[in-house]
């Protein structure tokens, strides 16, 4: 079985963004893919456990010790991790891929971590985001003028990909594992 490590808010946003997060859920169950996720059963985290699950996928949760009183109940397998750091490492080991879809502080903590991670050659699972709403448009601007500067000595197509349709994003990914296999 595949799993698509999913990184998102857990706040409750404006449709533009929780339509997307729905789309990509019963696409990944369509391809054949299950969740390890961060466990939280509010917002976009709510909705894309919930399409995995509702489409027969299983769910795996990553929780912190912080947050467990927010995880969902029904998860196929709940791990609660020590700290944000041990929660990352147990998502990027338990997936074959990782998807980012709109979020916030942590979100893009955990994009960078992962990105910084492959970049030293750490891993080689495809990471994508989803720029729903050209949402990240300005983290776009500012890779390539780290790039540009010098701060990031590899092509940026080889470490990130930004995908504008959640079809592209799944797309992506199902070529790049191919490719890996």
């Amino acid at each position: 079985m595949k799993y698509i490590a999913v990184f998102c808010s857990a706040n409750d946003l404006d449709q533009k963004y929780t339509k997307s997060a729905g789309e990509v859920a019963l696409l990944m169950v369509k391809n054949g893919f299950n969740l390890v996720w961060g466990g939280t059963d509010k917002g976009l985290m709510k909705i894309i456990a919930t399409g995995v699950q509702k489409g027969g996928g299983k769910i795996i949760g990553i929780s912190m010790e912080i947050l467990k009183d927010l995880v969902r109940k029904n998860a196929d397998e709940m791990i609660i991790a020590k700290n944000l750091g041990e929660g990352k490492a147990l998502m990027l080991e338990r997936c074959d891929a990782v998807l980012v879809l709109v979020g916030g502080i942590g979100t893009l903590d955990e994009l960078t971590e992962i990105v910084e991670l492959k970049k030293h050659n750490l891993h080689d699972k495809p990471v994508v985001v989803l720029n729903t709403q050209n949402f990240y448009e300005g983290l776009k601007i500012q890779l390539k003028k780290m790039k540009e500067e010098g701060f990031i000595n590899q092509s940026l197509d080889k470490l990130i990909y930004f995908a504008n349709r959640p079809e592209e994003a799944l797309e992506f990914i199902q070529v790049k594992l191919a490719n890996i296999a």
